[in-house]
């Protein structure tokens, strides 16, 4: 398949949402709601459950797949709202010393009037703030769409899952044509220039596992998705829950800034002393 193949994939109506993923990995997941700002948003559901027997806090950007329930997601575009609710429960991820999972999955955050008004630029830089010094393990998983500053709000992470055909970009490929070629209808060809999958993300070292689907993603196939994923999640949960609460500071900022070998030498030696 080619990159526009993944994106039509990642944008089906018909895909798995991040309930699906949370009711199928997770048990005994409450919802919490609310900023204790605003109100609460449904473009992102947030909450606690068990993974296993290890409590755990949840971050994830919900979709809808009938008109109904776009209309009552925002079509999974979060309002700041979201953001703040997601910062309300990482602290309290934080306090009680829980490891926070996010699913993402958004075309980006909401662009509305009245988002803008009550600073949806500021959410998500806080959210992306909070989440960078955060004193617990982080694990982000893309599920299927993770366009814009919309995915990267919950998406700074110690390590960063992708699905297979998930897509993850700073933009949509139609935005990224126009912008760049004033033309919409290059869409595909930007598709394939954004290295947006999730083969072309490992091998830039963006992400950290590319997680496997089948080619028809049944009720069987999807349990087989969901048995690796988990599986993935504790593996890399034993391993940071070993490191201090600094460690896992640093070792988040060190993915961040080694990815495609960014940091240089001479900054490595510096960090070193």
């Amino acid at each position: 398949m080619n990159a526009w193949d993944r994106v039509e994939i990642a944008r089906d109506p018909k895909r798995k949402t991040a309930i699906d993923y949370i009711e199928s990995i997770f048990e005994d997941f409450i919802e919490l709601h609310g900023d204790r700002v605003f109100r609460d948003d449904k473009a992102m559901v947030c909450g606690i459950a068990m993974l296993d027997k290890q409590p755990v806090t949840i971050i994830a950007e919900q979709k809808g797949r009938t008109t109904k329930e776009n209309i009552e997601r925002n079509f999974g575009m979060p309002n700041p709202e979201s953001y703040r609710k997601a910062i309300r429960l990482m602290k309290q991820a934080e306090k009680f010393n829980r490891p926070v999972i996010t699913f993402i999955d958004t075309k980006g955050a909401y662009p509305g009037i009245g988002a803008e008004e009550r600073g949806q630029g500021e959410a998500i830089a806080k959210s992306m703030f909070e989440m960078a010094r955060l004193k617990v393990p982080i694990i982000a998983i893309v599920i299927g769409e993770g366009s814009s500053g919309g995915a990267l709000a919950i998406g700074v992470a110690n390590k960063v899952f992708m699905l297979e055909n998930s897509i993850y970009s700073i933009l949509s490929p139609e935005g990224y044509s126009s912008i760049l070629w004033k033309d919409a209808s290059r869409f595909k060809e930007a598709a394939e220039k954004m290295k947006l999958t999730a083969k072309d993300l490992y091998d830039l070292k963006v992400i950290d596992k590319v997680i496997k689907e089948p080619k028809a993603m049944n009720e069987e196939g999807f349990s087989k998705v969901t048995a690796s994923l988990k599986k993935e999640i504790k593996s890399e949960l034993s391993k940071l829950e070993k490191l201090a609460k600094e460690e896992i500071v640093q070792n988040r900022y060190e993915k961040f800034r080694n990815i495609s070998g960014f940091k240089n030498k001479e900054e490595k030696d510096v960090i070193r002393k």
